[in-house]
């Protein structure tokens, strides 16, 4: 459960102002709300699983303290990643407003392509090294989806009127925290 908790938790922050959620909220503009959630429900299934699997083989190979080290590392540097912020790129905007074939096809594919070496997988295979795999797989994932789930909601009901450096500036700062706390446990 500590891996379930602690890994929705830290990839819920890491999605909030994340370019997926700018997909999610352009998704739900042109199609119902959960053909989208289920899009990104598969999409971070697969990707998560994947993460997992490597920060298993990762974790088995490497020292405790290492692994702590750059665990503790990365988490700041996700805190600087999400202070940057994430913009749709123009291309990914039109992607997500031309599909037109199959909803659901179109956004599991977005998703997915989006999320291939993004912070949240980074952060997962991370996660990983330091928990177990089922937990870490079935909390980052539903944190993620439930951080996109929020962006749809928010989003149609505020539009364009979210405080997104307030968003951006609390997750940064969640990152950093776990990041000083896993760079502490390391040296303890």
């Amino acid at each position: 459960m500590e891996a379930f908790w602690i890994s929705l938790g830290a990839i819920f922050l890491a999605e909030l102002g994340d370019k997926s959620q700018l997909m999610a909220m352009t998704f739900a503009t042109r199609y119902k709300a959960w053909v989208v959630l289920t899009g990104i429900t598969v999409a971070t299934t697969v990707v998560h699983l994947g993460s997992v699997a490597i920060g298993g083989l990762i974790g088995d190979a490497l020292p405790t303290t290492a692994i702590s080290i750059v665990a503790g590392l990365a988490f700041i540097g996700f805190a600087a990643w999400t202070l940057r912020g994430d913009e749709l790129t123009e291309e990914e905007s039109r992607k997500a407003q031309r599909a037109t074939r199959s909803a659901l096809i179109a956004v599991t594919v977005a998703f997915f392509l989006s999320e291939l070496g993004d912070k949240t997988m980074l952060a997962t295979i991370t996660l990983a090294t330091q928990y177990g795999w089922v937990g870490t797989w079935i909390g980052s994932t539903v944190g993620m989806v439930a951080a996109d789930a929020l962006a749809i909601v928010v989003g149609r009901m505020l539009g364009r009127n979210l405080p997104e450096k307030a968003v951006r500036y609390g997750a940064a700062a969640a990152f950093a925290i776990f990041g000083v706390v896993m760079l502490v446990g390391a040296f303890l």
